[in-house]
């Protein structure tokens, strides 16, 4: 996962930020000026010690020596004001540039296609979303602002430094211009290991998320251990890049602790010397040291916020690497509708590969032809691997086909927006997916139009349970305002798929296509699942991909899927009579259930499983 981001300079990389912070620029500025104004503040109280020592204190005049003091107190009093104004000014530009980037990084990754998430863990995009970008937000408040501050503050204090004698600013200066070359060899070896860790902890946030969605498995099988055992490799490479980037800071601050500390001992002897000799007065001494002293916190702090610039520019390079991924699947330049859909569903010639299959491979889809009139009900059926659930995924664009068309009316799914195309063809999938919201929100995703708690959406989602016989709902603690606990995992795998079933049917499409999304029901519940269904079926189109026998008898007709290729289409006794290859296929379909009806009453019979037991 590389992008172009990574040939950028870090300036360069860093500006891609500018058009989400250009709406609060001029408060960042004024953030920027009141830090300077700050510094300038610490700069100007050396100048007046030195007014101080050369006259009051030289005079002996207590008065004067009172004044002074109230000068040095209202300079650090304007000094504090203006750190509190600095905050102030940055504070909420920082949160709402955070803000804006959180979100439109969440709509890019909504946009991006399928095809995008099936190569991107999810853990990186989580770490992304939440390290990464509240990173931006602690660079833009924190660390942009000090560290253009402190290097004019360092700028200007070494031209002050020269007031005074200019053997003493160039000493101080000579002896810290090596800083700069630790600095480059800082920068080198630091971004390289901020990249990594950056990295590493996604990786790191995958596993945590793997095991947490998989803890069922991990205990059924008794892997948890190793799977700790993975994840201690995992955080301990982590720690040793943590330890690597600890080294490469602890390396800065040495040298940033230790050339200011031999520039203060050389220019006290230099000093000392110039004092001796008449060219350097005592005051102008103190004021020196003075400002020496001011300047130390801006160049020591160079190190910290080098390290924190190197921190942000990768962090920048990896929202960005999302940001500029391509996204194929987008609305056309001037898309084309279909007013009233009838839900006539064409393949026509349909190639697909995807996007990672070797270039000896053959397209998963070799050239398929299937048409399906409006309001028929087609089962589609094939061995393993015969390109099933692929082709389901082409409707509605999920992936586009790479050679051939799918239409819709005879319109190229591609002509048509994807909001208009996603509203006509509705889909419910064998893996059901729900999310942490009520079960009327679930039930009714698909339904932005219906005003929430109407007469109508209220008819339409009491129509989809019922279809999908998922009455169990109001035997829930809330009845359908209970909330869904993630991914539904808090309810059965049969009733999360009579909910995903309900959420396809209250979407009313012109074209239904359905992934196998009964596998998880008992015979008799999936018996009038399938009675309710050929009412709704009666006026939409419907493609279902059949794994048992009593899925095929629910179709008008049946296509059967071989090597990626339509070989048959026809009603379900005539492909037994004339297809060889289609008894083979109903026959594996016949012992699949076989199986699971088995599984399902042993389940229910204890003394028949261990009876099954000790015969075996």
């Amino acid at each position: 996962m590389t992008s172009s981001t990574e040939r950028l300079s870090t300036v360069r990389a860093l500006a891609r930020l500018y058009p989400f912070a250009k709406p609060v620029m001029p408060r960042l500025v004024l953030g920027a000026v009141s830090a300077l104004i700050a510094s300038l503040l610490a700069l100007s109280i050396p100048l007046v010690l030195e007014a101080i020592v050369s006259g009051p204190i030289a005079a002996g005049d207590r008065s004067g020596l009172v004044w002074g003091g109230v000068a040095v107190l209202v300079l650090g009093l304007l000094e504090a004001l203006m750190v509190w104004a600095r905050r102030w000014f940055v504070l909420a530009p920082a949160t709402k540039v955070e803000y804006d980037l959180r979100t439109g990084f969440y709509e890019r990754l909504q946009r991006l296609p399928v095809a995008f998430h099936d190569r991107w863990q999810s853990g990186q995009l989580l770490s992304r979303m939440m390290q990464d970008i509240s990173m931006m937000r602690r660079w833009m408040a924190f660390g942009l602002v000090l560290l253009v501050v402190n290097v004019l503050t360092i700028a200007v204090g070494a031209v002050l430094l020269f007031q005074w004698h200019w053997a003493l600013g160039a000493t101080f200066l000579l002896v810290c211009a090596p800083l700069w070359y630790a600095g480059y060899r800082f920068e080198k070896t630091y971004g390289t290991l901020a990249r990594q860790s950056q990295d590493q902890a996604g990786d790191l946030a995958t596993s945590v998320e793997e095991s947490v969605h998989g803890i069922r498995v991990l205990k059924a099988f008794g892997r948890g251990k190793h799977a700790l055992v993975k994840f201690a490799r995992q955080a301990e490479s982590l720690r040793e890049t943590e330890l690597d980037k600890a080294r490469a800071v602890g390396w800065i601050w040495f040298w940033l602790v230790l050339l200011p500390d031999l520039a203060f001992a050389l220019c006290l002897g230099v000093g000392i010397y110039l004092n001796q000799t008449g060219q350097l007065e005592v005051a102008q001494l103190v004021a020196f040291f003075a400002m020496a002293t001011v300047l130390r916190w801006p160049m020591e702090s160079i190190g910290f916020l080098f390290s924190f610039l190197l921190d942000a520019r990768t962090a920048t390079d990896r929202i960005f690497e999302v940001f500029d991924e391509e996204n194929a699947i987008v609305d056309p330049a001037n898309p084309l509708t279909v007013p009233a859909p009838r839900g006539a569903l064409a393949f026509e010639g349909v190639y697909f590969r995807y996007q990672d299959a070797h270039d000896s491979e053959r397209d998963l889809l070799d050239g398929v032809d299937l048409v399906l009139e409006p309001g028929e009900t087609m089962a589609l059926v094939g061995l393993t691997g015969s390109g099933k659930t692929t082709l389901t995924t082409l409707p509605a664009r999920l992936y586009d086909v790479t050679g051939g068309r799918v239409t819709l009316d005879g319109v190229d799914v591609r002509d048509l927006t994807l909001h208009e195309l996603r509203t006509n063809v509705g889909m419910a999938f064998e893996d059901s997916t729900l999310f942490s919201q009520t079960v009327r929100e679930n039930v009714l995703l698909g339904r932005e139009d219906l005003e929430p708690g109407s007469p109508e959406a209220e008819a339409i989602l009491r129509e989809a349970l019922a279809v999908a016989q998922a009455g169990f709902v109001d035997d829930l603690p809330d009845g359908v305002e209970t909330v869904i606990g993630e991914e539904g995992l808090s309810l059965s795998g049969g009733q999360r798929q009579r909910l995903a079933l309900a959420r396809a049917v209250a979407a009313r499409p012109a074209v239904l296509v359905l992934d196998d999304p009964l596998s998880a029901l008992d015979v008799d519940t999936e018996a009038l699942v399938e009675d309710a269904l050929r009412e709704v079926m009666a006026d939409t189109t419907t493609l279902v991909i059949a794994h048992r026998p009593s899925t095929v008898m629910l179709a008008d007709r049946v296509a059967l899927l071989q090597a990626g290729r339509i070989t048959a289409v026809g009603k379900h006794s005539e492909l037994l009579r004339t297809s060889d290859h289609y008894r083979h296929v109903i026959s594996s379909l016949e012992e699949n259930a076989a199986d699971a009806a088995a599984s399902e009453a042993n389940d229910q019979d204890p003394a028949r499983t261990e009876a099954a037991e000790v015969n075996q």
